[in-house]
This record gives C-alpha cells, structure tokens and sequence, in this order.
C-alpha cells in the first residue's frame, strides 16, 4: 500500500467514509445527509487520499462502525488505528475512552481525573473534538457535563452524540425517542448471501 487511500461504504444510517494508511485507520467520515457530503469531508481531511477497495487490515474497522451504528455491540479484534498525526496527550484521551465501556458516559472532568491531570478539561474537550476516529474511538460516550447528551460526535455528520448513546442503551431511562422509532421500523440490511 503506497500513501493514503479511502473507502465509503454503506450503514443502517447512510453512506460512510473510511481512510487508511500503511499504519492502520487514519480516519472515519459519519454520514452526512448526502453520500456526497460525506465524501467532500473526508476529502477535506485527507485531501491525498485515493479511492480503492479496501484491504482486509481495514475491514474489522468497517464492520465495527457498521455494527455500532446498527445498535450492535462491537468489538473489533485486529483493529489497527494509526495515531501518529495525533499529539500524545489526545492519543492519552482516545486511548481511555476505548474503554470506556458500551452504554456508559464519562465526563470531560472524570476524563481528566482518570489521567491524572487537574486543569486539563479544555485540553480534554479540544481532543475530544478532533477524534478522527468516532465510533472506534467513541467520543460520543464522553460529555461535558453528567446526563449532557447533546451535540454532534467528531466528524459525524448528521449522526448526533445522543443517536450514538440512545443505539448503545444508555438514554434507556428517558423514554423512546423519534429516531429510535425510526430506527425499529427500518428494514434489517441486506446479507452478502441474499445478494
């Protein structure tokens, strides 16, 4: 594999975007209201990304943002994320918030505290907020503040923090939602076999 290169692909809730270098997962694109607008974004990032199908590094990353975004528990065995472009103290924070753990928040103060770190709650919320990888780094599981669930994930397009939370079950106790409506009525995807 020579430089960057990029793939979309199809979800429960549209069009995504993936790009990937030798050293793994660069970055995920969520979708926006339009294939598109997910392309012009991603191409945006990675401005010297090709387009090709993509390798089989890159398909546990596929199927775990496929996953999530279905309402499914992921857990991609072999996920390679290249952070090299990321600082260390933003490589610190994602690496947290992976274990962060399906159907639980953490706020951008207990973030800091579980680092060791006092004063650091900008800090925090500026890596949070560049998160090139959401939903595989689920930044969406952090807030601001406890029961804050408000505002759009990193890059994620017309995919909001609490869509993300209320597919995992962590907004179970507020009642159902429009989209979790929507969300039931939608047919199952397709299988590969029934192609």
């Amino acid at each position: 594999m020579v430089g960057r290169t990029y793939a979309m692909f199809d979800t429960s809730l549209g069009r995504c975007g993936i790009a990937w270098s030798d050293g793994g997962v660069i970055g995920v694109q969520l979708p926006a209201m339009r294939e598109i607008e997910t392309r012009r974004e991603l191409l945006r990032r990675f401005p010297d990304a090709r387009e090709r199908t993509p390798p089989a590094e890159v398909a546990p990353a596929i199927d775990a943002v496929s996953s999530a975004l279905r309402g499914q528990s992921h857990a991609p065995a072999g996920l390679q994320l290249d952070m090299t472009s990321a600082p260390p103290f933003s490589r610190r924070v994602y690496e947290l918030l992976q274990r962060v753990p399906r159907g639980e928040t953490v706020s951008f103060d207990e973030i800091a505290s579980r680092l060791g770190m006092t004063g650091v709650i900008h800090s925090v919320k500026q890596a949070i907020s560049r998160n090139p990888f959401p939903v595989l780094v689920p930044c969406h599981r952090a807030v601001p503040s406890p029961g804050e669930t408000s505002g759009a994930p990193t890059f994620g397009g017309i995919v909001t923090r609490s869509r993300l939370l209320a597919l995992e079950g962590a907004l179970a106790g507020r009642g159902v939602t429009l989209f979790d409506a929507l969300l039931s009525l939608a047919p199952p995807p397709r299988s590969a076999e029934s192609a």
